[in-house]
């Protein structure tokens, strides 16, 4: 509904259940957004671990627990996820403030701000970087997956035979993941 509210879940009792019934929870918990101190507490006393969007960190709504420096280790960080613009689309639409801070964060970004990027995840302290593949890539807006709220157009990019043949990147990847131990 249009004028919706928000009403307690199951919670623990539904967490303990799937523990008991399955053992350890293969659960990510999606804690983006308003997050109450309840919620948080839920995800940490069953050690669900949460996402953090480095996008967010420095471009749009920024929040200052999307900084990898704030990061604790039960997390997966991602450069941006499905709804996100490819990080060299979101790069391009940076407000002249937004860019500047990126580069006083990050500051070999101005020569590449994708990899980057990318760099920032494989080297946090989360347990799991996850990039998506278009930002492995360096592609632009055009290779967008989602725009939330656009009822067409989503879900088209596919990646391209000659991406596929590229070695450059796969060979970066493996190199990000022997350096920072995600090998």
């Amino acid at each position: 509904s249009e004028h919706g509210e928000w009403r307690p879940g199951p919670g623990a009792e539904l967490l303990e259940a799937l523990r008991d019934a399955i053992g350890w929870l293969p659960i990510i918990a999606e804690d983006l957004g308003f997050i109450t101190p309840p919620v948080d507490a839920l995800r940490q006393e069953f050690g669900l671990p949460g996402m953090r969007i480095l996008q967010f960190a420095f471009g749009g709504a920024v929040e200052q627990r999307f900084l990898p420096h704030r990061f604790d280790s039960n997390l997966i960080v991602y450069t941006g996820t499905h709804d996100n613009d490819t990080t060299k689309g979101w790069y391009e639409k940076l407000t002249p403030a937004e860019r500047e801070n990126y580069l006083r964060y990050v500051p070999d970004a101005k020569a590449d701000p994708v990899r980057s990027l990318v760099r920032q995840a494989w080297s946090s302290v989360a347990d799991c970087a996850m990039v998506p593949l278009q930002d492995l890539l360096g592609l632009g807006s055009d290779a967008r997956m989602n725009t939330p709220g656009t009822p067409t157009g989503n879900w088209r990019w596919r990646m391209s035979e000659g991406d596929a043949r590229n070695d450059d990147w796969v060979g970066w990847v493996a190199e990000l993941s022997s350096t920072y131990e995600r090998a």
